[in-house]
């Protein structure tokens, strides 16, 4: 908990995770690629294959970008409701931990479930689906409640992620929501899913100043 607030007091643009990155276990079938690291680089990372460290470099590139407008908002700020059919910041954070995990279970051995249990499966729930479970469920919390869920999440999908090879990536499930899906294209969803709600989150931190 210590460690988790005092990232997000030091500098957003520390990576979510990255400690974790240099402690996994060798994946199977280890390259011999060199990996240069640093956020601002696409491509293989020690720890995971090839494909799948290019993979995690755009996880944590987009996650360190999606963290920059939401530093320093206060508990009124994530609470902050633009209208009466709108999402709230803090909302929308959760709704990225629940989608993540989403994919965590759909693809990690078929059915790995982060945080189990039935109060915590309903607090998923309101996150995936927001409107009004969203509204009720996700307010009062202070930005160290959200920055905890998003990173626990991530540690999680890291580790397992590290286990993996860039066969498994490409494995294709055909019956995924009717089409087929192989597991690069679910976990590069997970990215594209933060960079869309980045959007909406920037405009609502622009709206702040209307609020009544």
């Amino acid at each position: 908990m210590k460690n988790r607030r005092s990232f997000l007091k030091k500098s957003v643009s520390i990576t979510l995770g990255a400690g974790v990155i240099g402690t996994v276990a060798t994946p199977l079938k280890a390259m011999h690629t060199p990996a240069v690291n640093g956020i601002n680089i696409v491509g293989p990372k020690d720890g995971f294959t090839p494909e799948i460290g290019t993979l995690v470099s755009m996880m944590n590139w987009m996650r360190n970008t999606m963290l920059r407008p939401v530093h320093g908002m206060s508990t009124k700020d994530l609470d902050y409701l633009h209208d009466a059919n709108s999402n709230s910041v803090g909302a929308m954070l959760m709704h990225l931990v629940a989608t993540e995990r989403f994919y965590q279970e759909n693809t990690f051995e078929g059915n790995v479930h982060f945080e189990p249990g039935q109060k915590e499966d309903r607090l998923y729930e309101a996150a995936s689906n927001l409107g009004d479970a969203g509204r009720a469920t996700f307010k009062g919390n202070n930005l160290d409640y959200y920055m905890d869920k998003l990173e626990a999440c991530r540690e999680f999908s890291l580790k397992e992620l590290a286990k993996y090879d860039d066969t498994w990536l490409e494995k294709v499930d055909t019956q995924f929501w009717g089409n087929p899906t192989n597991n690069y294209c679910k976990w590069f969803h997970v990215v594209e899913h933060e960079s869309n709600h980045n959007g909406q989150i920037k405009y609502l931190k622009s709206r702040l100043h209307t609020r009544k």
